[in-house]
């Protein structure tokens, strides 16, 4: 699997040969609070960098999730249907949103790396 890298709207994405897996870093989640529900994007669905893909729901808030690279949903992460929670466990494993097959890799390659993401938050 490759680095994991992050958007400056808070997603998580890394690369293993042409899919990408998707989700929100744990800023993000931490920022939520308890997350409540997620709707979850369509599978099939073609999708652009930075297009809505779905809406997380906590106590708090409403946050919308982009994709961060163009592509293709291949899958769902079914288990967060019933347990939108496991975000707020385990936002950048286990809580991963959706996969896509992507159509442009040099895209992940202008996304920041950890530390660039960690300097961003700072700011």
């Amino acid at each position: 699997m490759s680095e994991k890298k992050y958007t400056k709207d808070h997603e998580w994405v890394s690369i293993q040969n042409d899919i990408a897996t998707v989700g929100i870093s744990n800023h993000a989640q931490e920022s939520l609070g308890d997350i409540v529900f997620i709707e979850l994007p369509s599978v099939g669905k073609s999708i652009k960098a930075n297009d809505e893909i779905c809406v997380v729901e906590s106590v708090k808030a409403a946050s919308d999730i982009y994709a961060p690279i163009d592509g293709e949903i291949i899958e769902i992460n079914n288990n967060l249907e019933n347990e939108a929670a496991i975000i707020n466990q385990d936002a950048e494993n286990t809580g991963w949103i959706f996969k896509m097959k992507i159509s442009n890799e040099a895209q992940y390659n202008e996304l920041m790396s950890e530390d660039d993401y960690k300097k961003f938050l700072e700011q």
